[in-house]
């Protein structure tokens, strides 16, 4: 099992993080997902690790952009 964190920007409520971790989710391996609001921080548990370009665009399609 591998462990990812990224940073998400622009997030402000609960919506936004409900949006970040149902796109996150359907990235193939992917068997969790926990958003801190406050922080930004993304946790991505999978089966494998998960490429930092398949995370970026699924938070891209949720409207929200991954930091640095």
């Amino acid at each position: 099992m591998a462990e990812s964190t990224f940073t998400v920007t622009g997030m402000t409520c609960g919506h936004c993080v409900a949006s970040v971790t149902e796109e996150v989710t359907k990235i193939d391996g992917v068997t969790g997902v926990a958003v801190d609001l406050p922080t930004g921080a993304v946790k991505v548990t999978s089966a494998a690790p998960v490429a930092e370009s398949d995370v970026r665009a699924a938070v891209e399609e949720a409207g929200y952009a991954l930091a640095g």
